[in-house]
Order: structure tokens, then C-alpha cells, then sequence
């Protein structure tokens, strides 16, 4: 039971992290981000393929999910986020997260396809156990420096900035800000962000394959966002906490049912999505800034 406490923990603290790089880009800036579940995969593999096949330190290999993350954002917001239109980029990184899951399917001789890859653990010399705990806290202690992070660069000149051009970008603009600069570079810090995510994630689950990386994954990490409240980053953290303990908590559900009444295990998974997205209609409806959502005057 411990083990699995551990576990929830350890991909709830995923979760929040992807929450907090959402948060940035749409609670901060006003940014439609709905291709996380792109920059998440391209972290894991960014981080997989050079310490499992050329024996990087895991370290690098993090560095390296980083970089790419970011590196990949700013074409694609140089692209779209000048036209005065935001939903472009809403578009563009919609595509991005099928666009990538195909190439990690087709090109097999560097992703492996749909066979996977094995992901090492970051502690080899440990036990399994060892390397669990360590995860776990290794993603707190990541969660707790990015919250530091943000909430300093909210009270900051550029956090001040961009939440000026998310309520009035036309304002902004009028003021000699560089509207679409400051939005790249939110970009390409959220993006860095989710790609780090991404190759935690690697390492918690231990063997990557394509169909990790669904999009109901950005679904997940937009109801995390919209339950706790689009910017606070108190609020993103306590969503994704939420959220992954009722999608894990409800598996146990069926088991306090009588035999005859209790759903399989694909009815469970319905019922849970059908349970998420009543709750996607709710809370704008009787909490439109969520639990801990910003205060608009």
C-alpha cells in the first residue's frame, strides 16, 4: 500500500509540474496551449534516447528534455503567436501532440516504434524501492523550486507584464511593451517545463511506447488547471492532487459494490471520464476561478 501511495504521489507531482506550465502560458499570459502531451513526449524521449543508448548521465539527459522542449516552442510560437488571432496557436499545438506520437511511430530506428524502449533507472546501484522514494522526491523538491519561481516572477516587472498582456494586449502594446516577444518567451518556458515533466515521466514509468503520450493526457492537466484556478499556481498544484487521486481512488470503487452490480474495468473508465467531464461543466458553471483562483477586480 505504501508503494502505491508513493506511486500516486510521485505522478500527481508529474501532473502538478505540466499543471504549473500551463499555468504560466494561460493563467499568466493568456496563451491556449493544447499540445502538452507533445512536449511531455518529446521530453521523455529527448531523455531516453541519450541515456539509455548513449549512456548520458541522467542529469544531461534532463538538461538535454529541457532544452529541446524550449527549442521546439520557439518556431512554433514565432508562427503563431504574431497573428493577432490567438486561436492559431491553440491549433498548431493541437497538431503537435499527434504529429509527434506519428513520428515517434514511424521512425523505429531511432524511438523503437511501438516496441518501446527501457528506461533506466536514475539510481541503478539501489533497489527498485530506493529509486521510487527518490523519485518522489526529486519531483517534490522540483514542484517546490518552480513554485518558487513563478510566484517570484509574478510579483516581478515581467510577471506584471504578462498579465497586463493577458487582460489587455491592445494596453500593453500602447505602452511600448513587445507583446508577442514577451509571449514567446512564456512559451518556450512552459514548453521547457512540460519537457522536463516529460522525461520524470520517462523514468517513473520505466518503459516508454507511443501510446503514453494520448491526448486526453492535455485534457488531464486542463481540468487540473480549471479545478484549481488558472492562475495560482496553488491552485494548479492542488488540482492535479485532485485529479489523480479520484482517477486513481475511483479503481477501487467497483470493489465496494455487489458482485453482481459492479461495473468491468472499461465501464469504470467510462464512468470516470463521464465523472470528468461533468466536472469540466460544473466547476466554470459554480467555480469559475476555481478553488484558489486569481481575484479579478
Amino acid at each position: 500500500m505504501t508503494a502505491y501511495l508513493v506511486s500516486m504521489l510521485t505522478e500527481a507531482g508529474i501532473y502538478a509540474l505540466l499543471a504549473l506550465s500551463l499555468n504560466i502560458q494561460w493563467g499568466y499570459t493568456g496563451l491556449q496551449n493544447f499540445g502538452l502531451v507533445g512536449f511531455l513526449a518529446i521530453g521523455a524521449y529527448a531523455y531516453t534516447l541519450p541515456v539509455a543508448l548513449l549512456g548520458w548521465p541522467p542529469i544531461a539527459g534532463i538538461l538535454c528534455a529541457v532544452v529541446l522542449g524550449a527549442a521546439v516552442a520557439y518556431p512554433m510560437g514565432l508562427a503563431s503567436i504574431r497573428l493577432r488571432v490567438g486561436f492559431y496557436l491553440a491549433i498548431v499545438t493541437l497538431g503537435l501532440g499527434e504529429v509527434v506520437r506519428s513520428v515517434i511511430v514511424n521512425e523505429q530506428w531511432l524511438t523503437q516504434g511501438t516496441r518501446g524502449i527501457a528506461v533506466p533507472m536514475m539510481l541503478p546501484e539501489l533497489s527498485a524501492r530506493a529509486n521510487q522514494y527518490f523519485m518522489l522526491v526529486l519531483v517534490l523538491c522540483l514542484i517546490a523550486l518552480v513554485f518558487f519561481l513563478f510566484e517570484r516572477l509574478g510579483k516581478s516587472p515581467f510577471g506584471r507584464t504578462i498579465e497586463a498582456i493577458r487582460d489587455n494586449e491592445d494596453a500593453a502594446r500602447s505602452l511600448g511593451k513587445s507583446v508577442a516577444g514577451f509571449k514567446i518567451r512564456v512559451f518556450m518556458i512552459g514548453a521547457a517545463l512540460a519537457a522536463g515533466a516529460g522525461a520524470l515521466d520517462a523514468v517513473y514509468v520505466g518503459y516508454l511506447v507511443p501510446d503514453q503520450f494520448l491526448p486526453i493526457i492535455t485534457f488531464y492537466i486542463w481540468m487540473a488547471v480549471i479545478i484549481g484556478g488558472s492562475g495560482s499556481n496553488r491552485g494548479v498544484v492542488t488540482g492535479s492532487l485532485i485529479l489523480v487521486f479520484f482517477l486513481e481512488g475511483s479503481r477501487f470503487l467497483k470493489d465496494l459494490l455487489p458482485m453482481g452490480y459492479a461495473p468491468s474495468d472499461a465501464q469504470m473508465a467510462s464512468l470516470r471520464l463521464m465523472a470528468i467531464g461533468l466536472a469540466l461543466t460544473l466547476v466554470p458553471i459554480y467555480w469559475p476561478r476555481g478553488l484558489w483562483g486569481r481575484k479579478e477586480f
